[in-house]
């Protein structure tokens, strides 16, 4: 059973954050903190200093000049303010933004290429690592915003509040007061807002469920041709009903303790309590300016404003996102169990493998996939692997690939097992075709060659040997696929399993394994395939699995798995001679063939 990883305070996750953007762009982060400031203190300034400054001149009956002055300082300080906000974020902001952004997600590249393949059979880590890959981008951008504005709020709120301070203390005292008793409201208010939000997000998704149906090509075929455009419709309505009612639970309850703490704050603060004490030291102890009073005001409103955020918004938004760092935190500091030996592997002829009482069971799982399997292959043997889905086929090759490491036993290359070399040299030694291989948006010689280094003979003569015949005009250079190229190669799936397969004729190796190399391909396709491989895989040990027997008849030694364990063994004549389970799948396989044969003809 997965062990929990251990839950890390909001505090712990947003500095953890801002830590790895820092070591990604120290620069960039310090810069933004910078800009969080002049984005917020200057016209917050302006509006208690300025707004002061001008009201003493006029009440002081000052030369005109002076009001003037004033004013212009203002204008300037306000033109520079936008004129650096425009100079930052157009040469500086939008590189530097997509600089951390590359930087960041090849950490979490890095990290998934070098993770045990048995993460990814573990559902809450996968949909954490799917989340953390999705809203990488999105994350970085939030958090810097609410950094930089929580920076810049925190900057203004203190420099306000010591304008207020050298005013009048007392000042200061009622605002925070007022501020203080009504702050309970505005954390309602927040909750109530960020539950909204992920109501919202969570209703949002099932109706943008329905949006990938009618408009993903995987879904246009069966949508058009048969009658569940109705029900889809009615559902759609359903989850956008949903999203309608969510919104009308919410807004009566933010209404009322929103308009409840705002005639608290405005009304009974800012209207009542303050003006009375303003007024008492205006009018009474003369002891502030018209200034001071008109400043005090202005800068209540600053106060409370930035409490508000300082305390209950960015808080919120903080523990949302804390909560989605945690996810990062939990994915960059997953451990590897797959680790490196001592020794470097050569890859040089192939060697005699040997599987000694290889048991494995699946992390999660009660009951092993495979069972004591012992078999030893000899150098430039060709050993097939059969039996029915689930009988341990593709994990046997997953282990001999070291993509996981067995629960019990052993495997042995050469006599030495396969855990005492490093993982690279190991892999090094294999050339693999899986089941479920990609077709990756580059040129048909990186798809073969699957690396930078493309030797474009090598690729024409592999593709040669997979039978891909295929007229392409810029030869290796020809690019696959449209994400980058409109006039990105198209292959059909008999096209791109021969591709695929010649992966395994261009890699310079000792070892083979092929998963099913000819289920796309037609019989007369297969023939070829199986011919062409034998012919090209003379100097490799070659492992294949294939449902279609007919392709193993050719092989030195055939392994039929059941249920995780080898129950029989031979070349095609001797299993055939048993009579045994082999035998029985081959000719209800012919069978089926032979009966097809006259339909063909017709």
């Amino acid at each position: 059973m997965r062990k929990k990883a251990k839950r890390t305070s909001m505090i712990s996750n947003i500095l953890y954050f801002v830590r790895l953007m820092c070591s990604i762009s120290p620069v960039f982060v310090i810069t933004q903190l910078l800009w969080g400031v002049v984005m917020n203190l200057p016209s917050r300034l302006i509006s208690v200093l300025g707004v002061k400054c001008m009201i003493d001149i006029v009440v002081s009956g000052e030369e005109l000049y002076r009001l003037y002055y004033a004013v212009g300082v203002i204008a300037l300080v306000l033109i520079l303010q936008h004129v650096l906000s425009y100079t930052y974020r157009e040469f500086y902001w939008n590189i530097a933004k997509e600089k951390l952004y590359q930087g960041l997600n090849q950490k979490l590249y890095a990290k998934a290429k070098s993770l045990d393949l048995e993460k990814y059979d573990d559902p809450e880590f996968y949909n954490n690592f799917i989340l953390t890959i999705e809203t990488s981008t999105d994350n970085i951008q939030n958090l810097l915003g609410l950094v930089t504005h929580y920076f810049g709020s925190l900057v203004s709120f203190v420099a306000i509040s010591s304008i207020l301070l050298a005013i009048d203390p007392i000042c200061l005292t009622i605002i925070l007061v007022v501020v203080g008793v009504f702050l309970p409201l505005s954390r309602k208010v927040g909750d109530l807002q960020m539950g909204r939000r992920r109501d919202n997000t969570r209703f949002h998704r099932r109706s943008d469920y329905f949006q990938r149906i009618f408009f993903l090509q995987d879904y246009t075929k069966e949508v058009r041709m048969h009658g569940i455009k109705p029900l889809l419709i009615d559902r759609y309505n359903d989850a956008a009903d949903d999203v309608v009612k969510n919104q009308s639970k919410y807004w009566k309850k933010i209404s009322f303790f929103y308009a409840l703490q705002e005639s608290g704050v405005q009304v009974l603060g800012f209207m009542f309590v303050l003006p009375l004490y303003l007024g008492y030291c205006v009018l009474v102890k003369q002891s502030l300016s018209a200034g001071d009073f008109v400043a005090t005001f202005n800068g209540a409103c600053q106060i409370a404003m930035s409490v508000n955020f300082l305390t209950v918004w960015a808080l919120a938004q903080f523990s949302e996102r804390g909560k989605m760092i945690e996810k990062y935190r939990e994915f960059l500091a997953g451990d590897c169990k797959i680790n490196d030996g001592a020794s470097v592997a050569q890859a040089a002829a192939p060697q005699t493998l040997e599987i000694k009482n290889l048991s494995f069971t699946y992390s999660g799982k009660e009951e092993p996939t495979l069972k004591n399997i012992n078999l030893t292959i000899q150098p430039y043997e060709k050993i097939a692997l059969v039996g029915y889905n689930g009988a341990g086929k593709t994990t046997l090759t997953n282990l001999l690939l070291r993509l996981y490491d067995p629960t019990e036993g052993e495997i042995l290359i050469g006599g030495q097992n396969i855990k005492d070399v490093t993982v690279e040299s190991h892999k090094n030694r294999f050339a693999a075709v899986f089941q479920d291989f990609q077709t990756y948006a580059c040129t048909i010689g990186e798809n073969v060659a699957l690396d930078v280094s493309v030797d474009s003979a090598r690729v024409s003569q592999a593709l040669r040997h997979s039978g891909f015949s295929k007229d392409l005009k810029q030869g290796a250079n020809t690019e696959l696929l449209r994400e980058f190229d409109d006039n990105g190669v198209m292959l059909s799936g008999g096209e791109s399993q021969k591709m695929a397969v010649a992966r395994a004729f261009y890699k310079d190796c000792p070892f083979a394994i092929l998963d099913e190399p000819s289920a796309n391909l037609d019989p007369i396709a297969e023939y070829e395939l199986n011919q062409a491989m034998l012919e090209a895989a003379v100097h490799k040990t070659v492992i294949f699995i294939s449902h279609r027997l007919s392709t193993t008849v050719g092989a030195d030694r055939i392994y039929v798995m059941e249920n995780g364990e080898i129950i029989e063994s031979g070349s095609h004549q001797e299993l055939m001679a048993k009579n045994g389970a082999y035998a029985y799948m081959f000719k209800l396989q012919a069978e089926k063939y032979r009966q097809k044969q006259p339909s063909q003809d017709v």
